[in-house]
């Protein structure tokens, strides 16, 4: 593969078919600084697809650390006027907005003080309240979060490589993943895209009531609303324009009624909560709550992170993913969601999302509760599908169409 070809290609799919940046928008791009080389062909994209001003934000998670760690207990839910601002202008603009996930250390935000980082994660959650309720829930904004590789995450990932730069073979990894190691990238992401949506469709005609899944210390039900519908791929935007969220993107998901979750499940793989990672979590739903839980690693911070306000112990999505996935047949755990969540099924405590309900962006916050929609400043995906899981739709009238087969999906 030609690696600086290749980067070129992923950078033209971020913003011809990720953000789809339209003539005259303007974008936010924003990334750990050590992956500006890489965001610099994202910027020169945009402005070749005729952006108005790109805003190029160099992030450093060591500065974070530091804050959590030593800022005065009474500045940690701090928040600069500008920040509201200027969030509140890409909903008003209906702009655009590219975010880059790599940064130098993976673990630069680990062994924190939970509920430190809690507040701060709160405090900046609600600061840009409008955002994630209008630009994201009702995709006011066109957004894409991706992965861009570097040298201290490919170390964890590739620990005894031999002579191999273990960079590159990371970015090997993610553009195979993001379909950029092909000439005929953005025909193929338009190829899958079309796949995604007949599957949702699919999914929508069966008319699910809830979802089973079932295998190895897994036995559990996510009930769904009559208003639940099944997104996967791109997404309409306000501009009249698809967006895909996600590169890559492999699950078709929904939004729960949270007051019809019960069961037990094992998480498959590991995932990171305010920069720790959370290994062998088990969980147990009782009338939607989250009640019970534990892990080889990483409890009390998972914990915490689910007492940080009353929606947090509630899902806020469940999504399929197949073993056909190239993330799951890549056999690489990334330690990052936006990968691993892609390798398989998940479930999502925190907030759900309007755009997957029926009507959603019209429905008042009365009638969201009376169908089960969550709200929370918490959103983080567990998998909970492998090799061994079988997911069964089960229809109002209480018929079971198994839906994935030992992880596969099954043609429906």
């Amino acid at each position: 593969m030609d690696l600086n070809r290749a980067l070129d290609r992923y950078a033209e799919l971020l913003v011809s078919r990720g953000a789809n940046v339209q003539p005259g928008q303007t974008l936010q791009l924003t990334c750990d600084a050590i992956v500006r080389d890489f965001a610099l062909r994202i910027v020169e994209a945009a402005y070749d697809r005729g952006a108005r001003f790109v805003q190029f934000d160099l992030i450093d998670e060591r500065a974070s650390r530091a804050r959590i760690s030593k800022s005065a207990e009474e500045y940690l839910d701090f928040v600069p006027r500008h920040v509201p601002i200027r969030f509140d202008q890409l909903v008003e603009d209906r702009g655009a907005t590219i975010r880059l996930v790599g940064s130098a250390d993976p673990d630069s935000l680990s062994g924190l003080d939970p509920k430190r980082s809690n507040r701060t994660r709160i405090a900046a959650h609600r600061a840009a309240k409008r955002f994630y309720e209008e630009g994201i829930g009702l995709s006011q904004v066109q957004w894409t979060v991706a992965a861009a590789a570097t040298e201290g995450w490919g170390k964890k990932l590739f620990p005894d490589p031999g002579e191999e730069d273990v960079e590159r073979l990371l970015w090997q990894s993610l553009l195979a993943i993001a379909r950029a190691d092909r000439e005929d990238c953005l025909e193929a992401w338009d190829a899958h895209n079309e796949d995604l949506a007949r599957r949702g469709k699919a999914l929508d005609s069966l008319s699910i009531d809830c979802l089973r899944f079932n295998g190895p210390g897994t036995d559990l039900s996510v009930g769904l609303s009559t208003l639940s519908r099944f997104e996967g791929g791109a997404g309409m935007g306000a501009r009249g324009v698809p967006f895909i969220p996600n590169i890559p993107t492999e699950e078709v998901f929904t939004t729960p009624d949270w007051r019809r979750t019960s069961g037990e499940v094992r998480v498959t793989r590991p995932f990171m909560v305010n920069g720790t990672l959370i290994e062998e979590l088990k969980v147990r739903f009782e009338n939607g709550i989250l009640v019970e839980h534990e892990a080889k690693s990483g409890a009390d911070v998972f914990g915490a992170y689910i007492d940080s306000d009353e929606g947090a112990r509630r899902l806020g999505e469940v999504a399929l993913v197949g073993t056909d996935s190239p993330v799951f047949r890549s056999g690489l755990v990334f330690g990052e969601i936006l990968l691993d969540e892609n390798a398989a099924c998940h479930i999502a405590v925190g907030s759900a999302y309007k755009s997957c309900l029926a009507g959603g962006e019209n429905l008042s916050d009365e009638e969201l509760e009376a169908i089960g929609f969550n709200r929370s400043t918490a959103h983080t995906d567990m998998m909970i599908s492998d090799e061994e899981v079988d997911v069964v739709a089960v229809t109002g009238e209480g018929k079971e169409i198994p839906l994935l087969e030992k992880g596969a999906w099954i043609d429906l």
